[in-house]
């Protein structure tokens, strides 16, 4: 799923306000930020209910939002290039515009339009679904009726990476319109909210992690996360301070059957667990017998049970890590990075939603000297993960890059990301 844009010039919030003023003619009443995020192990196990540990990275979504002044602003000139603005005038005093930085291949800013009230699933483009989504929920949850504003989307989460921009749009969204209009929403209440407007109305039947990650996670520390209720710890995981460095592999492919490939692997895990009674895999123990079950579903079970306990050994490393030795700190970092190559092995064999560009990639990263690697995200496409002492960057990107051409596929874009902080007022 793709956002409004994808940037990587982090703006600042005089930027957002002097473009929000040349698009809507008035000035705004502040910008907001949420983060994309990366997780760093925890797979497909939080629509079963189970544990993930994410960290929010340092490229976010931001939104400037306005609420227009009595007569309705009709748009300025967009002085950064002289063109026309393409906001169109507030059809209604209640309508809701939104403007993007991203533009078409004529030129012109995405935007949209729309009101609470006339919001149907299905009915906006893609990227325009998850800031009206937001708006639907909030009616539905809340009883408040958003409109009269104005917003302005900037963002530096690359579109398509699997780095989870389209939900860092709905959290920037909800967390601009809550401070508005003073809904008072709490972090859980949010990320609940967030994940009905994704699945009620973008219609994705997506877990809880993406959100939680935008919305709960402190900088310097990963998000250990209960999905089942949403209990949540922080880990410390200061890179920079290790010396190391996560290296994001965004192979740049997205394999057609993604999204169904997405529904049909939730709904099988939805099968098994009613086949033992349970409400979700969460429940089954470590070494249940899975006898009973069909070879596709006891892969994917075996999947959730193995990346649950895999999370839970990565939160005991890195707990246990700032008490070691400096060699049982290595021995834990290298263990660490052992359990993202299990789960990838686990995500492409028995989960099965690898794809070769990704299993090339985690291979000439660890062949280039990787503590580990693993694909994230929902799979068949988007960016893998290198955990990699600091002086490797160049030195692993480079095999990475090398090997893809051997391949004959695209050049990937690579980058590193730190654990950033969690959505919050820009100023």
């Amino acid at each position: 799923m793709s956002t409004a844009t994808s940037t990587t010039a982090t703006p600042t919030p005089d930027h957002l306000a002097e473009e929000f003023e040349a698009l809507f003619g008035y000035r705004p009443l502040g910008s907001f930020r949420a983060p994309g995020r990366v997780n760093v192990i925890g797979e497909h196990t939080d629509y079963n209910l189970g544990f993930v540990l994410p960290i929010a990275i340092d490229r976010a979504v931001y939104v400037a939002i306005g609420k227009r002044p009595e007569g309705g602003a009709e748009g300025r000139i967009d002085h950064s290039t002289g063109e026309s603005a393409t906001v169109e005038p507030p059809r209604r005093g209640e309508s809701i515009r939104i403007v993007s930085d991203h533009r078409d291949r004529a030129g012109q800013r995405l935007s949209g339009q729309f009101t609470a009230a006339e919001l149907v699933p299905g009915t906006l483009p893609g990227w325009l679904s998850h800031a009206a989504g937001v708006v639907d929920e909030i009616a539905k949850t809340t009883g408040t009726t958003v409109g009269g504003v104005d917003l302005y989307i900037e963002s530096t989460v690359p579109v398509g990476a699997g780095l989870s921009s389209s939900h860092a749009l709905e959290v920037a969204v909800l967390i601009a319109l809550d401070e508005v209009f003073v809904l008072g929403l709490d972090d859980r209440e949010k990320v609940l909210l967030t994940q009905r407007a994704e699945n009620d109305f973008v219609g994705a039947p997506t877990g809880i992690v993406d959100q939680a990650a935008s919305i709960m996670t402190e900088a310097g520390h990963a998000l250990f996360l209960d999905c089942r209720d949403l209990s949540a710890r922080q880990i410390p995981f200061d890179l920079d301070a290790e010396g190391l460095r996560l290296l994001v592999i965004d192979s740049k492919v997205s394999h057609s059957h993604s999204e169904s490939g997405y529904g049909a692997r939730r709904k099988t895990c939805e099968e098994s667990a009613a086949i033992f009674g349970v409400d979700s895999l969460r429940e089954l123990a470590d070494d249940v017998d899975l006898g009973e079950l069909t070879d596709e579903q006891r892969k994917r079970v075996r999947h959730v049970i193995s990346e649950n306990a895999r999370v839970r050994a990565t939160v005991e490393l890195l707990a246990d890590n700032e008490r070691s030795t400096v060699a049982d700190h290595d021995d834990r970092i290298r263990a660490i990075g052992d359990l993202l190559v299990a789960s990838h092995e686990s995500l492409a064999y028995d989960y099965e939603v690898s794809c070769v560009e990704l299993d090339v990639a985690v291979a000439a990263a660890m062949g280039a000297g990787a503590l580990g690697a693993r694909m994230i995200g929902g799979g068949f496409g988007g960016s893998g993960i290198a955990l990699i002492h600091a002086d490797q960057v160049s030195a692993v990107s480079d095999a990475v890059i090398t090997a893809f051409a051997e391949h004959g596929f695209g050049k990937p874009d690579i980058f590193a990301v730190s654990a950033g902080g969690g959505a919050a007022r820009f100023d």
